[in-house]
């Protein structure tokens, strides 16, 4: 999996909403689809690409899967973006020493 992946996964609003649903707890298909603007089918489907991503895992209990957040899915995306926080900082930081250290002159 990589970052990518999560951000094509995530693209999708129906995905994004299924996943902040199950941020809470665990829960089936019918619960998430009662939820959803589409049908019970359509949230499988969904379900399946964000277990694709490794966002979400499921857990067979009887005859039905219960559905939750992989938050180890999340890692590679959560260091993705950090990389960008950690070089905007670096980029600071030199700024700041550039001019504390050179001074602001101006002509």
């Amino acid at each position: 999996m990589t970052y990518a992946e999560v951000f094509t996964a995530l693209a999708d609003p129906t995905r994004r909403s299924i996943l902040e649903a199950l941020r809470d707890r665990p829960r089936t298909v019918g619960e998430l689809a009662a939820e959803q603007p589409v049908s019970r089918p359509a949230v499988s489907q969904h379900l399946r690409v964000l277990e694709l991503a490794s966002l979400v895992t499921a857990e067979p209990q009887g005859n039905r899967r219960l559905y939750s957040v992989k938050r180890e899915g999340l890692d590679e995306l959560r260091q993705y973006l950090e990389s960008f926080w950690s070089e905007t900082l670096s980029a600071y930081g030199a700024e700041i020493a550039r001019r504390v250290g050179g001074g602001n002159t101006k002509s």
